[in-house]
């Protein structure tokens, strides 16, 4: 992975529509394409009920990781690519920006008709815009409890 690249930032509300397709906000296609990525990496997340969404270079970090440890003599590595590689679908967006969700990784991430994109850094999530508060919330909280134990031993 060579020289800067743009992160994805920001909490982008969306919509799921009766085909099961999301329209990637404008901002994230534009790093993707950045990425010389034709569409949108997405898989389902191993910890949470929501969807990886990511570009070439992030795809090629992870590969680089595995491509560091042994393929056939690995659990590592043979558990690190069933999680990420294999669970990976590359989603082509159309005209509009649309990319259509499989109907298993609507189901994983209990999508319903408002969705957030989530900016990540190197990649995004997209959530159920419902049950993604309350996920937002406990995240503030444990980095505000965090910086409280942080000045505490500070002082």
């Amino acid at each position: 992975m060579t020289g800067l690249v743009q992160p994805f930032i920001s909490t982008v509300i969306g919509s799921l529509d009766s085909k099961g397709r999301v329209c990637i906000p404008a901002a994230y296609r534009h790093i993707l394409a950045a990425q010389n990525t034709a569409g949108v990496y997405v898989c389902p997340s191993f910890s949470e009920s929501c969807l990886e969404a990511f570009g070439q270079t992030l795809l090629e970090s992870v590969s680089a990781r595995l491509a560091d440890q042994d393929p056939f003599f690995s659990p590592s590595h043979d558990d690190q690519a069933t999680a990420i590689i294999a669970r990976t679908q590359l989603l082509v967006a159309d005209d509009q920006g649309r990319v259509r969700l499989p109907d298993a990784m609507i189901a994983h991430a209990r999508l319903k008709d408002r969705v957030a994109f989530v900016g990540k850094a190197a990649k995004f999530q997209i959530w159920d815009w419902d049950s993604y508060g309350p996920i937002e919330a406990e995240a503030v909280a444990r980095m505000k409890a965090k910086l409280e134990r942080a000045r505490e031993e500070n002082s």
